[in-house]
């Protein structure tokens, strides 16, 4: 059972028990209604946000002027039939998020709320919702016998029960014409087949990310930005698949976050891939401290040991230098100084023995012993 089942019965109990308002919060994409304490105005639209099953939304026509609040079952029109869903957002800030998702508010093809939803058409919806886990499984298996490369992720019930929308993912083209006429044998309803990527599968499913927070994907992000590795590089990260996919195999999204204030900060650091000349040697760009502003060089070029930090000025005044021709007796000032002697900034925090506690432990309860045997001697 997911989270979005829960809330599905949470809005059933709240209506069966006369009230309507459902006040839960807690549910995928939700958007906070900052203008709910304000009073209405006399012209208010007729545009209501409806949500379904996880992360389906849509925009819907109150053409019957009905009193709506957020929480409420309604009734809205379908194809054919019609389905139940929730009262997500209402008032002006409906206008907003259509402009965010780049729909036409004067457009005529908004379909309509029918009205609030009744007990009976209550009870259908859920016993719809109950029937959604066992029909991705039997779907599963029948595309498993038609050896179909395909993976069926999820099954959402229009509310009349009269049709399914069957959520899948495919790396390439399948020709699913004979499993729509096996499942609409199988189950008597009207199928429809839709297509998501990985990113789209792991938003409807959730989860917990590696951070110890519920996913992006499944909390609030909408539109998925295409994530490369270059982005991993511009922050000096490791190219580790392991840590920079998420849930879904793909890149983490999160990725995208920082990486605008990583790229201001690099716009007038030097080429990396430019050696330093010196007297002791070349030295080889190993890695940057990008908000510290150090980079740091080693005259070994396949090795990180020894590592020198050189400021990000100290570093483009000496290639000045060696595009003059100019040869500089050190990187540092304080290398200079101090000879031929390379400071090792490598990581102390590991070196230490695991034992070193057991053996103190080991020392006391020998003293422990004596103390004992000189008091039985006393």
């Amino acid at each position: 059972m997911n989270e979005n089942d829960n809330n599905t019965r949470l809005c059933i109990k709240t209506t069966q028990v006369k009230s309507p308002k459902y006040t839960g919060s807690c549910h995928k994409l939700n958007t906070y209604d900052w203008l709910n304490d304000i009073p209405e105005t006399p012209v208010k639209p007729d545009l209501v946000e409806v949500r379904f099953k996880n992360t389906r939304k849509d925009f819907y026509r109150n053409s019957n002027q009905i009193r709506l609040r957020i929480g409420d079952l309604v009734a809205v029109e379908a194809t054919p039939g019609h389905d139940i869903g929730i009262v997500s957002l209402t008032g002006e800030l409906v206008t907003n998020q259509m402009k965010k998702c780049n729909i036409q508010v004067e457009s005529d093809d908004f379909k309509k709320v029918y009205r609030k939803a009744k007990p009976a058409d209550i009870e259908k919806w859920e016993e719809a919702i109950q029937l959604e886990n066992s029909t991705m499984l039997k779907a599963r298996k029948i595309a498993v016998d038609l050896n179909l490369e395909m993976k069926i992720g999820d099954v959402e019930y229009q509310g009349d029960k009269t049709k399914a929308i069957f959520y899948y993912i495919a790396e390439g083209r399948v020709d699913f014409r004979e499993l729509i006429k096996v499942l609409a044998e199988e189950f008597k309803i009207r199928i429809e087949m839709r297509q998501i990527g990985a990113r789209q599968e792991a938003g409807r499913i959730g989860g917990i990310g590696s951070c110890g927070r519920e996913l992006c994907c499944s909390s609030w992000i909408t539109n998925f930005v295409s994530v490369t590795t270059n982005a991993a590089r511009y922050q000096e990260l490791s190219l580790n698949p392991q840590k920079l996919a998420g849930q879904c195999g793909k890149l983490k999204c999160c990725l995208n976050y920082e990486l605008g204030c990583y790229i201001d900060a690099q716009k007038d650091f030097p080429d990396t891939a430019v050696p330093i000349e010196t007297e002791q040697g070349t030295a080889y760009h190993q890695k940057t401290d990008i908000f510290r502003r150090i980079m740091w060089y080693s005259y070994e070029k396949e090795s990180s040991v020894n590592l020198i930090p050189v400021p990000v000025e100290r570093v483009i005044q000496l290639l000045d230098l060696n595009i003059k021709g100019t040869k500089i007796p050190a990187l540092t000032e304080q290398q200079r100084t101090t000879g031929n002697r390379i400071i090792d900034y490598g990581n102390r925090v590991g070196e230490d023995s695991l034992t070193r506690f057991d053996k103190k432990s080991e020392t006391t309860g020998k003293k422990k012993k004596n103390v004992k045997k000189k008091r039985k001697g006393n």
